[in-house]
């Protein structure tokens, strides 16, 4: 897995307890899971279907550095399935863990449409390169 975007907890993220409001890490690995699936799938008409059950191991805290790691494990006719995790910069301590994330290709008009990807896709300067 792949950990590329990272996250200072800052006040303003922070709930009454004062740890990490979930809701708003939700947003931020919904935004990661989407991005990444546009990136594969090179179609920005993406939306997400379903996320399965979401994993709170630990908290942040405000000054926390957190990163968020997006893997493929699957490429269905329309869609692509993810696993996320979420972890202390530092520590490496887990704070979330998804096991499934999917999303559908749509095309112009919303319907779902075959993306005929089978595995991930790397693009480097215009040229394709496959690999697991």
């Amino acid at each position: 897995m792949n950990f590329h975007t990272r996250k200072w907890i800052k006040p303003e993220d922070l709930n009454p307890n004062g740890s990490l409001f979930g809701g708003t890490l939700l947003r931020w690995i919904d935004e990661e899971a989407v991005i990444y699936a546009i990136v594969q799938l090179g179609n920005p008409k993406v939306v997400t279907k379903y996320i399965s059950e979401i994993n709170f191991v630990s908290s942040a805290q405000q000054g926390d550095i957190i990163e968020m790691g997006i893997e493929a494990t699957h490429f269905g006719r329309t869609s692509i399935t993810m696993r996320c995790e979420v972890r202390n910069k530092i520590t490496r301590k887990t704070i979330l863990s998804i096991d499934k994330l999917v999303f559908v290709n749509l095309d112009e008009n919303g319907i779902p449409v075959p993306h005929h990807k089978t595995e991930i896709t790397y693009a480097y300067m215009g040229i394709e390169k496959t690999g697991k």
